[in-house]
C-alpha cells in the first residue's frame, strides 16, 4: 500500500500532542518525552517521507556518523527560564535634570577675556558650543582654552545666584 505522504504531513499539523505521540510511537516504535508540537511533526513528516522514498544512503550514514563524533555535543540542552522568572537585567528610567541656576537659558552666549582674547560659548539645550565644537560640559571648553582643567563655573565667573560678575 502507497502512502500518500503530502496528505499525511498536512494531516499531522492538525493533530495534537497526545495524538502526535502516539503518531511516534508508530512511526519510530517507541515512545518520545518531548510535548513540543512542531518538533513531534517535523520529526515525524521526516520518518514519514524516509519510508516512504527511501532513507539515506548508506556512505551519507557513515558521513554523518564521522561528522557526529568528531562534535562536542551537548546531550542536553540548557535550561531557560521563564521570562516573568527572570530578573531584569537592566532598568530603564529618564530623569529630568534641573538646569543649573548659574547657567543662562540655551541660546544664550557666556563671554569671557582670557589671556587677551575674547571666548564665546553659547550655550545649547544639551551642551556648549565652543569654535564650533559642542562639549557636553563648561569644564570641557575651559579644559579644550587652557589645556589644563577648569572648573567651568569658576573659569567663565559664573556665581552662585545666576548673575554674571563681570
Amino acid at each position: 500500500m502507497m502512502l500518500n505522504v503530502p496528505k499525511e504531513v498536512a494531516a499531522l499539523g492538525r493533530m495534537t500532542v497526545s495524538e502526535l505521540r502516539s503518531k511516534h510511537i508508530d512511526a519510530f516504535g517507541e515512545p518520545t518525552r518531548t510535548g513540543n508540537r512542531d518538533y513531534l511533526v517535523k520529526r515525524i513528516a521526516w520518518r514519514l517521507q524516509a519510508n516512504a522514498h527511501g532513507d539515506l544512503s548508506e556512505q551519507a550514514r557513515r558521513r554523518a556518523e564521522e561528522l557526529a563524533n568528531d562534535a562536542d555535543l551537548r546531550t542536553t540542552a540548557p535550561k531557560v527560564r521563564k521570562t516573568e522568572d527572570r530578573p531584569a537585567l537592566t532598568r530603564q528610567t529618564s530623569v529630568a535634570f534641573d538646569s543649573d541656576s548659574r547657567l543662562p537659558m540655551a541660546g544664550s552666549n557666556i563671554k569671557r577675556l582670557y589671556k587677551g582674547r575674547e571666548i564665546v560659548v553659547r550655550v545649547l539645550p544639551k551642551g556648549f558650543e565652543h569654535e564650533g565644537e559642542v562639549y557636553r560640559t563648561l569644564s570641557a571648553v575651559a579644559k579644550a582654552i587652557t589645556g589644563t582643567h577648569w572648573n567651568g563655573y569658576h573659569f567663565f565667573n559664573l556665581k552662585r545666584n545666576g548673575g554674571d560678575d563681570e
